[in-house]
């Protein structure tokens, strides 16, 4: 029975465990990437640092927002399984506040290099320039970056409160809060994730619309967090925390999420290009046209087979997702394909629009690439190592803990 299960003891992080060294480790890893990024935005590469800049902000970015949908879903339906995995989720949560200090660069240094409609405009565009605004631009970033921040503390503030909270009334109080928060707190998160991704990452080609590309970035999301998430409680482990709390069931379901977002992954991913495809719209075709040119079309041709049909075949098995170094290769695979997904969406769009009018999209990896994703990688582990090693690493006094400790797969 779940309440006979003695609770974890080893729930602190070791302080020689890589863990421990996380936040120090990031940040030297923060300076040198984001230095040599930024240092190339004040010189003649502006706009290609920039580009690279982004690039980096959304790989760490859509890991961050898939913690929050990762929790906020779990609340909302009352999951007692995530219980032990959940303390992992909320030190990833807190690093959604650094970003809206990290969007400043995209703001006001590469605002009108990134994005043509702020300074270009023809008929297409003028119909939306109620929208394409650079003041309503920058209230809804400011907007999302509040909104996901808020339910950032949230979760996490009443989450760990329960750790020092003796009374079970009171336990189970904060439990119903976190419930009750995650009803609006999803829907707020579906909207204002989805005009992000709109406005960053579409905004890029502004001729170009899609009517599912916010739930094309949630499965990105979600995908990379649920692969992060696996990674990491395997770290634990290895790192002498959690030992046994989290058992090969969690991995199962970890397991079970990655495949299941890489198919739904695939589903939105075609679902978008067949609409496309078949309407013929030109407006719309530009987007695959520019990712069969210039180099990219053998990306174009490997991401189908690379991040969909390798995985699915590779992890359709159930002993593949309750193994944990095959779990393990799995996770890490689809973690490089997030970072080529994202490489695919934003980069082709630079240089594209230059003061010289429009260029062919050609692909030319440089340098930046490596550095922003250095530097970004770098602030993500940061906060993630700072806020994971300042709380207990389970919810020790969750009312559902023995739930999760008992959980099975059946």
């Amino acid at each position: 029975m779940a309440h006979a299960i003695e609770k974890p003891t080893d729930i602190t992080i070791p302080s020689t465990s890589l863990f421990a060294k996380l936040p120090m480790i990031g940040g030297v890893m923060a300076v040198v990437g984001l230095g040599a990024t930024l240092g190339s935005a004040f010189g003649e590469n502006k706009a290609r640092a920039m580009y690279a800049y982004l690039f980096g902000f959304e790989v760490a970015l859509t890991v961050a927002l898939g913690s929050l949908a990762w929790l906020l879903i779990n609340h909302l339906v009352k999951a007692g399984w995530h219980v032990v995995l959940r303390r992992i989720a909320e030190a990833v949560v807190m690093a959604l506040p650094a970003f809206a200090l990290l969007f400043i660069p995209i703001a006001a240094i590469g605002f009108h290099d990134l994005y043509p409609w702020s300074h270009e405009m023809d008929e297409i565009l003028a119909r939306k320039t109620w929208f394409l605004t650079p003041g309503f631009f920058f209230v809804r970033a400011a907007l999302y970056f509040t909104i996901w921040s808020a339910l950032a503390w949230v979760l996490h503030s009443n989450s760990t409160k329960m750790d020092d909270e003796n009374d079970p009334a009171k336990r189970a109080s904060m439990v119903g809060r976190l419930i009750t928060v995650s009803a609006p707190g999803l829907a707020l998160f579906a909207l204002s994730s989805s005009f992000a991704a709109i406005d960053w990452v579409m905004g890029l080609q502004p001729h170009w619309y899609s009517t599912i590309f916010g739930v094309y970035f949630f499965a990105v999301s979600m995908l990379s967090f649920n692969a992060f998430l696996a990674l990491v409680s395997m770290g634990l482990q290895k790192a002498g925390v959690l030992k046994t709390a989290i058992t090969t069931e969690h991995f199962h379901d970890l397991g079970k999420y990655v495949f299941g977002y890489g198919v739904f992954w695939a589903y939105i991913a075609f679902s978008q290009f067949i609409l496309i495809w078949y309407a013929n719209i030109p407006e719309e075709t530009e987007f695959y046209i520019m990712r069969t040119h210039g180099g990219w079309a053998p990306v174009s041709y490997a991401l189908p087979v690379l991040h969909f049909f390798v995985p699915f075949f590779f992890l359709i098995s159930r002993h593949m997702k309750r193994n944990r170094t095959a779990l393990a290769i799995g996770c890490t695979w689809m973690l490089v394909m997030h970072v080529v997904d994202l490489y695919w969406l934003i980069m082709p769009n630079a240089g594209l629009h230059g003061g010289e009018g429009h260029h062919e999209p050609h692909l030319a990896l440089s340098y930046l690439d490596f550095t922003s994703l250095l530097g970004f990688v770098g602030v993500f582990l940061a906060s993630f190592g700072f806020w994971l090693n300042r709380n207990k690493v389970v919810a020790i006094n969750d009312p559902r803990l023995g739930e999760s400790l008992a959980h099975e797969n059946y």
